[in-house]
């Protein structure tokens, strides 16, 4: 009896331990080749994306993309978010009314200062999808949010318009249809890479999985932009109906609750100036990373 019970002990350490041992394989996975990237050799930084550390950790992606830095949280397993500076490299985006000013300038001013902002305060574990002047595809992007398991997706820009007069910080999030032909111009500039988003054939069990699954994500996308707007409302000029809907790639393939935020228009004058400005830019960071903690709290509670 007693030899039969200290056989059971043994096999259900071992069955314990294999179950160990296969979570941690699936996480080294989704960090490592399974992804195209691995987790960086040397071992003071080696970590699984869910442990605590007293710094930052680098996970190395695809070579393309190169090294994306985690910062640090309040506590383990905090909640990622990607912010995306938009543009980069040999994709200036737009240029200033000034002509000294192009978009992917001001974007990763903006992303740097709300990837500092939430790391002070800890509460979610942030990556920047760039931190210097690099071209990253559309897809590239949003491979980095699948890749990490990030929570959230936020992608910078500045808008551009013809009218001179054309003011204000809009917020996108995904719908198949555009609400307005603005919109859809936003979202044709932004969709230059172009290309299919899903290989399921329609009707298939898979696509349907898939199209429930795209449904929660424009839903959660949609609670996410209207948080933002009113956590923006009083802190910096919006444009009228500042919460706009339109087919975004990145905003799609990046498969987590995802808006992409127009700060201004940088083809006026009076906001292209403001954008120039540290408080300027400190106030739109601190209504970003208020949306961004109380949305990814809301969902953590349910």
């Amino acid at each position: 009896m007693e030899a039969n019970t200290a056989r059971s002990k043994r096999a259900r350490a071992a069955a314990g331990a294999g179950v160990t041992l296969a979570s941690a394989a699936i996480l080294l996975a989704a960090l490592g080749a399974s992804s195209g990237g691995a987790v960086s050799s040397n071992s003071a930084e080696r970590a699984l994306i869910g442990e605590a550390r007293a710094g930052a950790l680098t996970v190395e992606l695809a070579p393309a993309v190169g090294e994306v830095t985690l910062t640090r949280g309040i506590s383990p397993g905090r909640p990622i978010v990607v912010i995306d500076a938009g543009h980069g490299g040999r994709d200036p985006g737009a240029t200033g009314v000034s002509g000294e000013t192009s978009e992917k300038q001001l974007t990763l001013a903006l992303a740097r200062e709300l990837r500092d902002r939430l790391a002070q305060r800890g509460r979610v574990r942030v990556a920047l999808t760039r931190e210097d002047d690099r071209y990253l595809t559309l897809d590239q992007r949003a491979a980095i949010v699948r890749r990490l398991g990030a929570s959230l997706y936020l992608s910078l820009h500045i808008d551009s318009a013809p009218n001179p007069l054309a003011r204000g910080a809009t917020v996108y999030s995904l719908s198949d249809v555009a609400s307005d032909a603005e919109a859809e111009r936003v979202a044709a500039k932004e969709n230059r890479a172009g290309g299919a988003v899903s290989s399921e054939p329609a009707g298939s069990v898979r696509g349907m999985l898939a199209d429930l699954a795209l449904r929660e994500q424009m839903n959660a996308s949609a609670s996410l932009a209207e948080r933002l707007v009113r956590k923006s409302v009083g802190r910096f000029l919006l444009r009228p109906e500042p919460h706009r809907f339109a087919d975004f790639r990145v905003l799609r393939r990046a498969e987590v609750p995802a808006v992409l935020f127009e700060a201004g228009y940088i083809s006026n004058t009076e906001d292209e100036a403001l954008l120039l400005r540290a408080d300027t830019r400190s106030a739109i960071a601190a209504a970003l990373a208020q949306a961004i903690e109380a949305d990814v709290a809301s969902r953590i509670i349910r």
